[in-house]
């Protein structure tokens, strides 16, 4: 194929390639309030369990518009990904060798694994306890105070609001309830003055009394939970690191060995950056780190080069057998002065490299 070949066949891989994920995006955006419940569950259960309005604020009248459109256009990407591969892989394939397409074989499905398995445990584990320790560490400080000597002019206790788990079928006008479990105060509240008009039920969500009002940014959040998706996603990709490593023989399976408190410490390291500034998510995250490290060193044992190229493995030399078939290998023929023929010229011999020049074709029929 010509160059310019090749530029057509890049040309149609990658309209092939965006065919898929540019319909998908206009589909999910169909989608895109539950994928946002979704990932917002986990801090609406953490601000539910600290006693916090389940509430997220949106400052500008287009944010929640921009930000269903960024997140079906990723989870289009995501979803299509397997696509978008097949066709780079079209493209790379045929200047690929039957061996070294093996190699991909292992490394592409390897890698949608173990990105699976991150955000997994991201989403049911990670960020769970990570959200709940964060949003307790910020609710302190309460401040209100029960009793004390103020005077009332009427003796009369205060009016009791009745507490319901479900909102009445029929609610009537100016009537109150609290919602639980959510902490919320409703009021029926009719549409217009017309007493036949219809009733709305208003909420408002009541909070514990803190010094730091918790009150999230929709956007900032859901920023903050995707470079941790794409943090993690990349830190899983650690086995077929090692693996890839250990194929191209920069690193060994005893280096790796040797070197495992300091893998550790970079773990460490690694944890710090991708996640927030606490001990326990930092913990949560070197953990599985340190575990993937073991899995590439147990996958580097077992799965070498040769064996993935579908190749024998390599023959390792002993050093006595070495020895001993050099010592018993017939020593070279020395060619003597004597066994030159006469009327030949002895081959002459270049001082500086030790190489024989061969006799001058000229010379052969003299006679010393």
């Amino acid at each position: 194929m010509t160059f310019g070949d090749h530029l057509e066949e890049l040309r149609r891989r990658v309209i092939l390639g965006v065919a898929v994920p540019l319909p998908l995006a206009f589909v999910l955006f169909l989608f895109a309030e539950p994928i946002r419940t979704a990932m917002c569950a986990p801090l609406f259960e953490a601000l539910r369990t600290n006693d916090l309005p389940v509430q997220l604020q949106a400052l500008s009248p287009i944010e929640t518009l921009l930000l269903d459109m960024k997140l079906s256009l990723i989870f289009a990407v995501v979803l299509s990904a397997p696509w978008i591969l097949w066709q780079a892989w079209m493209f790379v394939r045929p200047g690929l060798y039957s061996h070294e397409r093996r190699f991909v074989y292992l490394l592409l499905p390897g890698s949608g694994v173990l990105t699976l398995a991150g955000i997994a445990l991201l989403y049911w584990v990670i960020l769970p306890l990570v959200l709940a320790m964060l949003v307790s560490m910020s609710t302190s400080g309460e401040q209100i105070v029960l009793g004390g000597a103020t005077e009332v002019a009427d003796a009369r206790p205060p009016a009791t609001l009745p507490l319901a788990t479900a909102h009445p079928a029929v609610p009537v006008p100016g009537q109150v309830w609290i919602k639980m479990p959510e902490h919320v105060l409703c009021v029926a509240v009719p549409e217009t003055a017309d007493p036949d008009a219809a009733v709305h039920v208003l909420t408002v969500p009541l909070a514990r009394g803190t010094v730091v009002v918790q009150q999230y940014r929709l956007s900032e959040y859901i920023g903050f939970v995707l470079m941790l998706m794409t943090g993690v996603a990349i830190a899983f990709q650690l086995p077929l690191v090692i693996l890839l490593l250990g194929w191209l023989d920069i690193v060994r399976i005893e280096t790796l060995r040797k070197q495992r408190k300091y893998a550790f410490f970079g773990c460490a390291v690694a944890a710090a950056i991708v996640t927030p500034p606490d001990v326990l998510s930092m913990l949560l995250m070197w953990l599985p780190l340190a575990m993937l490290y073991e899995l590439g060193i147990v996958l580097l044992r077992l799965l070498p080069a040769w064996r993935v190229a579908g190749l024998a493995p390599p023959a390792e030399p002993s050093a006595s057998g070495t020895a001993s078939a050099r010592d018993s290998a017939p020593p070279p023929p020395v060619a003597s002065r004597s066994s030159v023929p006469r009327g030949a010229a002895a081959p002459e011999t270049d001082e500086g490299s030790g190489r024989k020049e061969p006799p001058d074709a000229g010379d052969e029929g003299e006679t010393p």
